[in-house]
């Protein structure tokens, strides 16, 4: 409506620090999501990359990062499940890679079979992934600065013994602290030590159609470990992560305090500007404008000041986004985020305009002559 646009280009200072607020409300909403979505997908990433249909562990794991020893006898029992197609190993420890220059960085070292997802990091020899590279480790870029990796490959020593750096990979940085170091099952385990079992997470595929049945299969022979789905695992970890660490729930609370903080803004923001129109909501009451006219204008004022400051905030994050992924690989802005986000803006407004509504209608028609 033009007269919305009128009292919202009468005072441009106004309106440009009234966009400016919502633009920052709008920034912080969708960074703070950002941080969010992408500590809960890096919480879950080993699992989600592979191609298993069931994960089997110690009871009680609640996280990759964090599992027990299986039993090696549990491999025979589980390929043995009617159901069930193909079993993998997998083993995850904390061990020491020494650098280049001598020095010593804790990393969580990884390790699994052949076969468990074309997305998964494992040192295969060549494209057809049927073998692995002996001694071969992989670790993400994210990481290699910490690591002192410039070149690849690079002779390095995990545990005492002699390792080489094959490859430099993306998308597994780690969120924790700790860098997560890649190789091949047998591998791990000669470098992890372990003094006895050493599997830690049995990755099994089973037959089409068949998930539910082999796995109440493998959990009636095993009764003594946690079997579960994918993505019941994957769930499982985020939660862990956002609920019994500090970590998961700050980054929760700075999202909530982002969305609460943005709130404050705009809504401060619309209602001033309606306060500085109530001269013109007064001159409208006294000529006989309907309260639904009325009640329109302040909305359509606050959905145009919502959409200006909505887009200025998504277009000064998104430049932004390269370099903040350069200091936190991990952080994640899937499409829906900022789109969600602007129209969680717009609502906002529309919510804000609410109790300016109730001033405008509120204010007495005789104003305006006293004025």
């Amino acid at each position: 409506m033009w007269l919305a646009w009128r009292n919202l280009n009468h005072d441009r200072f106004r309106f440009l620090v009234t966009i400016v607020g919502i633009a920052f409300a709008v920034f912080l909403m969708i960074f703070q999501g950002s941080l969010l979505v992408g500590f809960l997908r890096a919480a879950s990433k080993p699992i989600d990359m592979t191609e298993a249909d069931l994960w089997i562990a110690a009871r009680g794991v609640e996280a990759f990062e964090f599992a027990s020893p299986l039993p090696e006898r549990f491999y025979d029992i589980v390929a043995g499940v009617e159901g069930v197609e193909t079993v993998h190993r997998m083993t995850v420890g904390f061990t020491f890679y020494q650098k280049p220059s001598g020095m010593q960085q804790s990393v969580l070292l990884v390790g699994a079979e052949p076969g468990i997802g074309s997305r998964f990091p494992v040192p295969y020899v060549d494209a057809m992934r049927t073998s692995l590279a002996p001694d071969a480790i992989l670790v993400d870029s994210s990481n290699a600065p910490t690591l002192l990796l410039d070149l690849v490959p690079a002779g390095i020593e995990i545990s005492g013994q002699r390792a080489r750096v094959v490859n430099i990979i993306d998308g597994f940085g780690s969120f924790f602290g700790t860098p997560f170091v890649f190789t091949g099952y047998e591998d791990a385990v000669r470098y992890l030590r372990w003094p006895g079992d050493a599997t830690v997470f049995l990755i099994v595929q089973v037959e089409p159609g068949s998930l539910q049945e082999a796995k109440r299969a493998v959990q009636a022979e095993l009764p003594e470990v946690d079997v579960w789905t994918r993505d019941e695992f994957s769930r499982r970890a985020r939660l862990f992560w956002v609920r019994k660490t500090g970590a998961g729930g700050a980054i929760l609370m700075a999202a909530v305090l982002g969305f609460l903080v943005g709130l404050v803004i705009v809504s401060q923001n619309i209602y001033a500007t309606t306060m500085e129109n109530l001269e013109e909501f007064a001159t409208l009451k006294a000529i006989g404008a309907r309260r639904w006219y009325i009640q329109k204008v302040v909305l359509m004022q606050a959905l145009a000041c919502g959409s200006v400051g909505s887009v200025i905030g998504l277009a000064a994050l998104l430049p932004l986004l390269g370099p903040i992924r350069g200091t936190i690989s991990w952080i994640d802005t899937p499409w829906w985020l900022p789109t969600g986000m602007i129209l969680v803006g717009l609502v906002m407004c529309v919510l804000a305009s609410v109790a300016s509504i109730r001033k405008a209608l509120a204010v007495e028609p005789g104003r305006v002559f006293r004025a």
